[in-house]
């Protein structure tokens, strides 16, 4: 079996149950991207031996993103709290994270009555906002289409969140920070694409360069930023602990409502899959703030 066999098999047996569950996937641009692509050839998962287990699961990675979509889960009926989230994987816009910072979001956030969206973004990309403004674009269409569906998918419009992870959660925070943009070559939407809340787990690259002890202005909380939940563990030597830190300082002095989780034990990239480490059970106080924010009710 060759290397790309190998992967293909990989995807369809870890994605499989997950499947069974979506609903439907949508493409952010059925007429084209805005942008020509500039990913290099089809896509397929990067994975090597080395980091194919993580926390005793295979991990689904996917890169070379042309078409973006968004993969699309609805809670069951008997347990819809019409709240609704997008959630961006990680993977250093390189790739794609798909189903350890995806797919199984949505399993959990699906458990707890959330309905919830994955946005396969484009990677990898030359360059970052503002010179490249691609991944922000995908992540403003990504929640216009949830609220465009919000009726028929049963979502209360001003209850749609997004959830990140690592280059996610960068990409949640440009979003909440910058969801008014108007990029040149994308129609105008009277749909808005601002957040309603943001989880923002191990974010990286918030931090100006050669100014760390500051947030990048491109990531500055305005008022228009939501409600914020932010888990890092203190030994992630991948992102920093410093990120979380600095952009929780952010949002305080931008007076945004935030609640930061940090752990000693954790490093970085653990998903929602359970280990003996306490960072591990994180999922379930990102459910008591949802319903502190009033986005899902209280439990009974």
């Amino acid at each position: 079996m060759n290397r790309l066999t190998a992967c293909f098999v990989a995807v369809v047996i870890c994605l499989s149950a997950s499947l069974r569950a979506q609903q439907q996937t949508l493409l952010l641009w059925p007429n084209g991207t805005p942008e020509p692509t500039h990913v290099p050839g089809p896509e397929y998962d990067p994975s090597t031996d080395a980091n194919r287990i993580v926390s005793g699961k295979v991990t689904v990675r996917i890169t070379n993103v042309s078409k973006p979509n968004l993969a699309v889960y609805l809670a069951d009926p008997a347990k819809n709290t019409h709240a609704g989230a997008v959630v961006f994987p990680g993977g250093g816009y390189d790739h794609l994270a798909y189903n350890i910072e995806g797919t199984e979001v949505c399993e959990w956030l699906n458990s707890i009555g959330v309905n919830c969206a994955v946005l396969k973004y484009r990677v990898p990309e030359k360059g970052r906002f503002p010179e490249n403004a691609e991944d922000l674009e995908d992540a403003q269409q990504a929640v216009r289409i949830v609220r465009a569906h919000a009726s028929e998918w049963h979502i209360d419009p001003d209850r749609i969140g997004v959830v990140g992870f690592s280059a996610g959660g960068n990409l949640a925070a440009l979003l909440s920070a910058n969801s008014n943009f108007q990029g040149k070559n994308v129609p105008a939407s009277s749909t808005s694409a601002r957040p309603n809340f943001q989880m923002v787990i191990y974010p990286g690259g918030l931090r100006e360069k050669g100014a760390e002890s500051k947030i990048d202005p491109s990531f500055q909380p305005t008022p228009e930023v939501p409600p914020t939940f932010l888990v890092q563990a203190e030994n992630d030597v991948t992102a920093h602990v410093e990120t979380s830190l600095v952009y929780f300082q952010a949002l305080k002095d931008a007076n945004i409502p935030a609640e930061l989780h940090i752990y000693s034990l954790g490093g970085h990239g653990f998903g929602l899959r359970p280990t003996e480490l306490p960072i591990s059970r994180w999922p379930k106080l990102a459910e008591v703030w949802l319903q502190t924010i009033h986005m899902v009710p209280q439990a009974k």
